[in-house]
Formats: structure tokens, sequence, C-alpha cells
């Protein structure tokens, strides 16, 4: 037997090969072959419930869908060893809080759990404390950005974040974009107008079937989307190492938010870039900021990007896309996201090729 009949995953795979292993050691044959399962919902019940009747040795599975096998007596858990809270935070976040209770009530009190977040709010320090016996904390100091990542602010009106973005990402020429957006509809949007102006993108909301969302997902890492317009919520756990640029079209609402959504880039020693696109509200989020992260984030302007034509001349929030030229109004916005003293304020050089710091 060799390691390719496990059906790793790909980048496992290739690490296994640099090493020059091909055939597994005896206790690697013993753990390997692992019967697993995923539960979620947005598809049929059947097909899970013909792996579970089967055996699995692991389930991965949403808050819902495993409650709903639970009532139906399709999954038994009392022989459960190990219970994994993966990204606990955003369970809260989404409501499965009281989902994750009801779960934990059914199940051995004699177990190991491992619970893992990228943030903590005070819920999940509640919750921690009552389902952990004399846990061991590990905390990786999430406030310090990777140093491969550079930062800059783009000061815009509303009404031509649009028109902005488009803009950057022409003058940018990103390998690989990921944009954030507040909302499912504003996902949506966002993605259309950059599909109409010519680029290769989608978008990950709440609105997608399964079967859509997987698509989204799987088109964004084989490069046949080049820009993926999400949610925060929408775009947790996406699994996508090649992200050259993070574009806050939205302001982030948390530090927290921040950090994670711009961590989907710089990885593997490899240069990453983040740009935030703000308003004058949010001048207050944006010093939350900079007092977190104990440093000026750079303000930008964009070269050539005309910052003065008015909503009643260029409404990109009435659904129309940008075309022609692209007017850009944040001349009046910039001058009230004031830079703090140590931050500079630059214009973005005309021309930039390849995917490279813009820091300094």
């Amino acid at each position: 037997m060799s390691f390719t009949s496990f059906h790793l995953h790909p980048r496992i795979v290739a690490g296994v090969q640099a090493l020059g292993y091909t055939i597994p050691a005896p206790i690697q044959l013993q753990a390997m072959p692992l019967r697993r399962v995923t539960l979620y919902g947005g598809v049929g019940m059947q097909p899970q419930v013909q792996k579970l009747r089967a055996g699995v040795d692991i389930a991965v599975a949403c808050p819902g869908r495993l409650l709903d096998h639970m009532r139906q007596g399709t999954i038994n858990l009392s022989h459960l060893e190990v219970l994994v809270l993966d990204e606990a935070g955003r369970l809260f976040d989404m409501g499965f809080l009281p989902d994750i209770r009801r779960i934990v009530r059914h199940l051995p009190a004699r177990r190991q759990t491992l619970l893992f977040s990228a943030t903590m709010p005070e819920a999940i320090w509640h919750l921690a404390q009552d389902i952990l016996r004399t846990p061991v904390t590990v905390q990786i100091d999430h406030t310090v950005p990777l140093p491969t990542i550079s930062h800059a602010l783009y000061p815009v009106a509303p009404h031509l974040k649009t028109a902005l973005l488009i803009a950057l990402f022409r003058h940018t020429k990103p390998a690989s974009g990921l944009v954030f957006t507040r909302t499912k509809h504003q996902a949506k949007r966002v993605a259309h107008h950059l599909a109409q102006a010519g680029y290769r993108a989608t978008s990950l909301q709440g609105n997608l079937s399964q079967s859509k969302r997987q698509a989204a997902i799987e088109g964004f890492r084989s490069g046949a989307f080049e820009i993926l317009v999400a949610t925060d919520l929408a775009a947790r756990g996406l699994d996508v190492w090649h992200i050259s640029h993070v574009i806050n079209y939205d302001m982030p609402e948390t530090v927290d938010a921040y950090m994670h959504r711009i961590g989907r880039t710089g990885h593997a020693a490899r240069t990453g870039v983040a740009f935030t696109l703000v308003t004058y509200d949010d001048v207050a989020m944006v010093s939350t900021f900079e007092r977190a992260l104990g440093a000026p984030l750079e303000r930008r302007t964009l070269h050539g990007f005309e910052y003065a034509t008015p909503r009643s001349v260029y409404e990109t929030d009435r659904g129309r896309a940008p075309h022609g030229r692209q007017p850009q109004h944040a001349q009046a916005t910039a001058a009230h996201v004031e830079a703090p003293s140590g931050a500079s304020v630059r214009e973005a050089p005309p021309r930039c090729t390849g995917v490279a710091p813009l820091a300094g």
C-alpha cells in the first residue's frame, strides 16, 4: 500500500513525496484509513445516513444537521472520545451556541474537548469553563499582523466605493483577490459589477445553495475565478493559500475581524496586500485599529483617480455598474479621515507590476 491510496490532501501528498516517503509505516497504516463523514444542511440526509450506518471514525458536522441526526437516531455519540469545536467564535456569532450546548448535553462526560477560535468573546470563555475540565490554554498574539502583509487605507465617498475598487484592481493587477463586504446583498452586487468590468469574479454569501457555494470556493481555489467577494460568515473556513490581495470593501466591525480578514494573505513567506476602503463613518474604527496595532495605518489616494464626481453623476449604489471613465469622489472624505501623527498620506504610483508590499 502506498500513501496515494489514502486520498490525502494534495499539499500533504506533496510534502510526503518531497521527503522521499512512498510506503507508510505500520503505525501509519493503522491510523490513516479512518472512516469519515461530513454532515451539513442544504443537501439530502439519506447519503449521510448510509455512511453513518456503515460506521465512521470521524464526523465533521454543522451543529444544525448534527442535531437533526441526533433527533432521528441516525447517529450514536455515546462512545465519543474527542469533541472538537472549531471556529467557536463564529459559531457564537452565527447563533449556534444554544445548539452546541444541546449537543454537549448528550455526550459522554469522559471525553477530550478541544476548542479553537480566532476570537474569544466572553460567551465563548463561559462555554469553555462549562464544558472543559482544567483546560490548557494556548494563545497566539493575534493583534500583531504578519510582517509579510502591507496595509493601506483608501478614503472614498460611499457612492464611489465600487468604482475605486475596480480602479484598484486595474492598478495592482492582483493574482488572486478576496473582497469582504458587510452584507450578502453587497457581496452579490459587487461581484456582479466586477464581472461586468471584465473580471472573473463570483460571490460567496448566505443566499447561495450548498452546491453553488462549493462551486464558488472550488472555482476560486483552482483559479477559475480571480476574485471572490464574500461576507465574513460565508468566508469562514475558506482554505485558499494563494490569495495576494485582501480588500475590505466595508470596514470590519472589530479588530479581531480585521486581523482574521487580512490573515488570508501573506502565507508561507509570500507577500500580501491588505487594502481598506474607508468613509467618514469609519473614522472611529480606524482609530481603534491603530491603537490596537500600536502604529498608524498609511492613507493613500490613487493616481489619476477623479475624486470629485458627485452622486448625481455617478451612482454605483443604485446598482449601475461602473463604465467609461472611472470618477471617484473621495477628496472631501479624505480630508476627514485624517492621519494621526506619524502616519503617511501619499499617492499610489501610476503603475504597479507584480505582487509586492505597498508599505515603505
